[in-house]
């Protein structure tokens, strides 16, 4: 039986997403401890430009899925153009980072072949000597994830039919391209029909000024103590100064003061960077979910048992907008 890796690409025209490398980088990981090999697989249209840009970023192959229905995606194109490229193959696992796009798909994914789902994944670990990923066997690796809004940790193994669907959590799992490795590449042409695509999607193309969430190292984030839409600003002006991009809370976002898809949390974004300050933010376990893994949490609230102190690794009992100006001043001081 084949123990090949796979990771699904997500990208724009012209780039692979953060995320995508992230998956690589936990791919090497998987290939490297089963000994496989480890290809990317990219859906779309028209993408040569893409292909051979990122031919280089240490996989084994590059298998790309080309048909006009590709252009954008929708789950019915997607699942009907990888199934039979699947079956065909029989990968082991098939890894995607965990975005808007993988928590539709990957499940449906899964669901269509009759094998394992683990989303969320914060970490690996293989057993010696090698884990057996036959039909009906306990695989001998386990997956940890965050449970109950990244309150506790939970470990599981996965057995039955390959390949399993694995989602990644966004930043757990270090980039790592090996340039000096060139891909093999092949092209591939699904059959779809229109009868195939229940799903017709009309796009209007967001402009986005600077990194998005998931890509930010520093996020700042405000919640309801932060009283209202304008007192954002002085958030934004120390994300300037940071490098840093601006975040809220689910209370925040219900409130009216900031769109959702500046929402950190379990209907939001889950974001993972090297600094995150939560500004009057209580910490609820939906928020919680959202940035527990954040490499260093800094919490500013008055309320000196409000559960965000819990999670951080430094805390400020204070009043946001008398402790967020002085942080400027300092800041801007260096």
């Amino acid at each position: 039986m084949s123990c090949d890796i796979w990771v699904i690409a997500e990208h724009t025209a012209d780039n692979l997403t953060s995320g995508t490398f992230e998956a690589i980088g936990a791919g090497r990981f998987f290939s490297n401890k089963l000994n496989a090999k480890l290809s990317l697989i990219i859906l779309g249209n028209k993408i040569d430009a893409l292909i051979h840009r990122f031919s280089d970023t240490g996989v084994d192959n590059v298998y790309v899925l080309e048909n006009l229905h590709l252009s954008q995606y929708t789950s019915d194109a997607y699942i009907n153009s990888l199934e039979p490229f699947i079956k065909q193959h029989k990968p082991s696992i098939i890894l995607m980072t965990s975005t808007c796009l993988s928590r539709d798909f990957a499940p449906k994914l899964a669901s269509r072949l009759k094998t394992a789902y683990v989303p969320d994944v914060s970490g690996v670990e293989i057993n010696p000597p090698s884990p057996s990923l036959q039909k009906g066997g306990e695989g001998g690796i386990l997956f940890t994830r965050p449970i109950y809004g990244g309150r506790l940790l939970s470990t599981v193994t996965c057995k039955g039919e390959t390949p399993w669907v694995v989602t990644l959590r966004p930043r757990a799992f270090e980039k790592i391209v090996d340039t000096s490795k060139e891909a093999n590449i092949e092209k591939i042409e699904p059959t779809l029909s229109p009868s195939n695509i229940r799903t017709i999607i009309e796009g209007i193309e967001k402009t986005q000024k600077g990194l998005g969430l998931t890509e930010a190292d520093v996020v700042i984030s405000g919640g309801r103590g932060m009283k209202g839409p304008e007192n954002f600003k002085i958030l934004e002006e120390l994300a300037n100064i940071l490098g840093g991009v601006v975040g809220a809370s689910g209370a925040a976002v219900d409130a009216g003061w900031m769109p959702h898809s500046a929402q950190v949390g379990q209907t939001g974004k889950v974001v993972s960077p090297k600094l995150y300050i939560a500004c009057g933010i209580s910490g609820a376990p939906q928020h919680l979910a959202g940035m527990s893994t954040s490499k260093c949490i800094v919490a500013i609230n008055k309320d000196p048992d409000a559960p965000i102190f819990k999670v951080a690794d430094y805390g400020i009992v204070g009043d946001v907008f008398e402790v967020v100006p002085r942080l400027i001043d300092e800041v801007k001081k260096r």
